[in-house]
């Protein structure tokens, strides 16, 4: 049971019809297991990871994030690409955007967040996040959606929270002074524990509404679900033609990225 790549999402994002023979999966972990699906596409095998469970059963500040992201690595995968519903912060990124993330800004709060706690063989490691999300990665995906027509922004800053509520519009005023762009609450700690793995990992955000106080109207979870629902063959076909284009040559820092470092 092997995969080259990986998307984790939501099962929205996930097509039956997008694999050659898919099959279900536990993936047992040191820190518990892992639901996937295994498949192949344009030779390559891909591992498909539904963040929240199948059917979108665990709320964000509960999701097993050690176990699926180490899940990922013992498959075999390197590459990951990552799905995220966010709110928008700024005007000119309106709902139904897509957005490759290049910085996060942390206001999480009670999730674990390293793999190197102390009680790892290596010790502690202080991980580098210059560049959190995958450059080659992130480039591919830009290259991909130029190729294909689909519209994107390159680079934004992900402000992740804690959840599962909404935040409020004083949040947002604060996160658009600090420089955020979208809001969402998924992002870490995966991209920190991808990148203590050494994985290649590249998130596209889907703007699925306007936040709080942006927005003329009050939020609802049927807003996201919609919009998400009207994009998400499009962020598919995105991912599939990246991958479709890649190697498994990795020449960026991220299979080095905790080895340059060593214990500290």
């Amino acid at each position: 049971m092997k995969a080259e790549f990986a998307i984790i999402g939501g099962t929205g994002v996930y097509d039956p019809k997008s694999l050659e023979q898919p099959k279900q999966h536990i993936v047992e972990t040191a820190y518990g297991n892992a639901q996937v699906t295994i498949g192949s596409f344009a030779g390559k095998t891909i591992a498909f990871l539904p963040r929240h469970g199948y059917g979108h059963s665990v709320p964000p500040h509960k999701i097993n994030y050690m176990a699926n992201m180490m899940a990922l690595k013992q498959l075999g995968a390197t590459q990951v690409f990552a799905t995220a519903a966010v709110g928008s912060l700024r005007e000119y990124m309106p709902p139904g955007s897509f957005v490759i993330v290049d910085q996060f800004l942390d206001f999480t709060k009670s999730r674990p967040v390293t793999y190197y706690d102390g009680s790892h063989p290596s010790g502690i490691v202080h991980v580098d996040m210059t560049e959190p999300y995958c450059r080659r990665l992130s480039e591919a995906l830009a290259q991909a959606s130029s190729a294909n027509n689909i519209a994107v922004v390159k680079g934004g800053v992900y402000v992740c929270t804690e959840g599962p509520r909404f935040e409020t519009p004083a949040e947002i005023r604060m996160f658009r002074q600090l420089g955020g762009d979208i809001v969402g609450m998924t992002s870490v700690p995966e991209v920190v524990l991808a990148k203590e793995l050494g994985l290649c990992y590249a998130t596209v955000a889907m703007v699925t509404n306007l936040a709080a106080g942006i927005s003329q109207t009050p939020l609802t979870h049927e807003e996201v679900v919609t919009t998400m629902g009207k994009n998400v063959a499009r962020i598919r076909e995105l991912f599939f033609a990246t991958i479709e284009r890649l190697s498994d040559e990795r020449d960026c820092r991220c299979p080095r990225s905790v080895e340059d470092l060593g214990a500290l």
